[in-house]
């Protein structure tokens, strides 16, 4: 029997908090596909996988936390923070950000597309600003006197 996309959803985001990246990609079709800040994409489980375990190694006590989740159909938009202490090498499209050691929060929204509840498509969308500021690589005018 097919999960629900509720269901599915929720596997996912378990298997992501507890850093399982096997169960994440166990998650996704063979030709899902990846949309990110930056103009991150990439398509195939494997490049899927990658992404988001390029999270997890660069985030070793990464931990989401969802506050709403809005279904129709087979589509699913989460609405989550994101937390966790940059402790390992960030990928980003303009190059990588070696460990800075800060702890980062951000807020972030996904829209995600099922598929006989397997994972088809992730478009990610988060402030790369502020997550920037977060880690201190550009001034955060919050903390200018």
């Amino acid at each position: 029997m097919t999960m629900t996309v509720r269901e599915a959803f929720e596997k996912e985001t378990e298997a992501f908090n507890a850093h399982d990246i096997g169960g994440v990609s166990a998650m996704m079709a063979d030709d899902a596909v990846f949309r990110a800040p930056g103009g991150m994409s990439g398509a195939g489980k494997q490049a899927c996988a990658e992404f988001f375990g390029g999270w997890l190694s660069a985030f070793p006590d990464a931990h989401v936390v969802i506050h709403a989740l809005h279904i129709s159909g087979d589509v699913a938009v989460e609405e989550g923070t994101f937390t966790g202490t940059h402790q390992g090498v960030l990928r980003t499209p303009v190059g990588d950000i070696p460990p800075t050691g800060r702890h980062i929060t951000l807020d972030y929204i996904q829209v995600i597309h099922f598929r006989d509840g397997m994972t088809v498509s992730y478009n990610l969308m988060f402030d790369r600003l502020e997550m920037l500021e977060q880690l201190g690589l550009v001034p955060d005018p919050a903390q200018a006197g």
